[in-house]
């Protein structure tokens, strides 16, 4: 319950720095948001699977979104600060200055992004050590993770990065430090991208077994010898500088942070089900999975003792959730695969002028067209002839195979908006065969799910959340608030301002399931609970 000294006039700011933009937003003490703000960001991509950003642009970018949805509020009133971001490679000099990560030379680009898939010769080699921290990265590590970027690195930019280094941050970390001027590590980064245990810490074995021993020197000042669960309020708060950048006043608590998906999973794991007559009404939380779905997904579960599923990321200890153990499945890249299909076919340009013309989204007249094709039949069956393999920048999960590629198959000669659409119909779909692959995965490892818990940019979009009701057979819900991303990195500035006991009671007070209507026949954005056609009985 909150503290009672807590006003109640209480505010916090969550900042979430995604793939391609940073978002802000100002929520009050019951988890509702009150003002939202994005700023996009630059990438770069130098050479085919090099992707970079700047840590500079992106602080800039923080900033601003932080300014404008504080505008007219007392900043008195405004009690903590959260961050979440990607798990991309932040590299620094001694004296925090940017270091180039390309051959160009250029130290504004600065970071390795979490899907630069430079570093496989080096993830293999990594792999085939066979080192015991592996089983907790479901028994291979992922080219995404840190140590392989490192190892890249040491070994590709010696003189002009690797031996200048002062400071490797995760981002989310960077931008704590950023705020704060506190080095400490966030336990969710650390253990989920850079085999950090919760229990016994760092292996130094490991590090020297993959030619990485120079970074264990100085008990691993480099990459973090000071860790802390996240919502931990960081030193002495917001510097006056940092202050000045983001528009806040000097001191408020800033806590130590998460990386994206798991503020979304953090944000709807724990919503409030009571009343609606959900499957999910009374099953303990560890039967829901979290989905967060961009530019990539991640699906989240959690459980009361470790469960080691093969190919899944984990098991992880209070990453998440505290005192849960937290597996994490993924797909490298789903929105950005739906994005490459629909604007690679020749259809492209009728179907942006036709959105255009009615004052839509493409996705929105694309769903639109499809129900307009589909005639008497299930819009599913639209696919029967046409069927895509999903894994275009490789599979991260269950199968963990960087080296897999996409496929289509069923193409015809026709390249009409009819084809473009079907197309993006059979990509949808295929994404959400990848994710009941996932889920079996977890299952025949020891988890039960129920329930899918839905959010990100993809839930905003009912066939794509449809379509992974009707293929795993389980119910998705949504919840009433549509950013539990930033939810989630406000409950941890919340938690960090002392006003809530814990992060799982700051949680409770966020968003709420719901159903409305007859969702499953619908395609607005009210839409809170899509069920799949063998359980649309039960829910009538």
């Amino acid at each position: 319950m909150p503290g009672g000294d807590q006003e109640l006039g209480s505010y916090y700011v969550g900042v979430d720095v995604g793939t391609g933009s940073v978002r802000a937003a100002l929520v009050d003490q019951r988890g509702t948001l009150l003002a939202f703000a994005d700023q996009p960001i630059n990438q770069w991509e130098p050479q085919f699977n090099h992707h970079e950003q700047s840590s500079e642009d992106i602080w800039a970018a923080c900033c601003i979104v932080t300014k404008k949805v504080v505008q007219g509020i007392d900043l008195n009133q405004i009690r903590g600060l959260g961050f979440d971001a990607t798990c991309s490679l932040v590299v620094l000099d001694k004296q925090f200055r940017p270091l180039p990560v390309n051959h160009e030379g250029d130290s504004h680009r600065n970071i390795i992004m979490w899907l630069d898939h430079r570093a496989v010769s080096q993830v293999h080699r990594i792999n085939e050590t066979k080192h015991s921290v592996l089983q907790y990265v479901g028994g291979v590590m992922s080219v995404e993770m840190q140590a392989p970027k490192l190892l890249w690195l040491k070994e590709n930019l010696r003189e002009t990065c690797w031996d200048k280094a002062g400071h490797f941050f995760d981002l989310p970390d960077f931008l704590s430090w950023k705020a704060t001027g506190v080095t400490a590590r966030s336990l969710c980064s650390l253990v989920c991208k850079w085999t950090y245990s919760a229990e016994k810490g760092w292996d130094d074995s490991f590090w020297k077994m993959v030619g990485l021993e120079d970074l264990v020197a100085d008990n691993y000042s480099k990459i973090g010898n000071q860790v802390l669960p996240p919502g931990t309020s960081l030193g002495n708060g917001l510097t006056p500088e940092a202050a000045k950048d983001l528009g806040l006043p000097a001191g408020i608590a800033v806590a130590a942070s998460l990386i994206d998906a798991h503020a979304g999973g953090l944000g709807v794991i724990g919503a409030d089900v009571r009343g609606h007559g959900l499957a999910c009404e009374g099953q303990p939380v560890t039967s829901r999975l979290a989905i967060i779905c961009g530019t990539s997904s991640c699906h989240m579960g959690i459980s009361k003792n470790p469960i080691f599923v093969p190919g899944v990321w984990g098991p992880y200890f209070s990453a998440m959730v505290p005192g849960f153990w937290l597996n994490e499945g993924g797909q490298s890249v789903t929105g950005k695969l739906i994005d490459h299909m629909v604007q690679g076919h020749a259809a492209f340009p009728e179907l942006q002028a036709k959105a255009t013309a009615r004052c839509q989204s493409i996705y929105a007249y694309l769903n639109s067209h499809l129900d307009l094709i589909k005639k008497a039949q299930p819009v599913g069956f639209l696919t029967v002839d046409l069927h895509v393999w999903p894994d275009f920048h490789g599979n991260r999960s269950p199968l963990a195979d960087l080296t897999l590629k996409g496929m289509v198959t069923g193409l015809k000669l026709s390249q009409d908006l009819d084809d473009l659409a079907i197309l993006y119909l059979a990509t949808v779909q295929a994404i959400a065969f990848g994710t009941r692959l996932i889920i079996e995965a977890m299952e025949s490892a020891g988890h039960s799910i129920s329930t899918l818990f839905l959010c990100g940019g993809l839930g905003k979009n009912p066939l794509f959340v449809q379509m992974h009701a009707d293929i795993t057979g389980t119910p998705v819900v949504l919840s009433q608030e549509v950013e539990p991303v930033l939810l989630g990195a406000a409950i941890l500035g919340a938690r960090a301002s002392g006003d809530f006991a814990s992060v799982q009671d700051t949680a409770k007070r966020g968003p709420s399931a719901s159903r409305e209507g007859n969702p499953h026949q619908s395609s607005h954005a009210g839409t809170l609970i899509f069920v799949p056609p063998e359980l649309r009985q039960w829910q009538e």
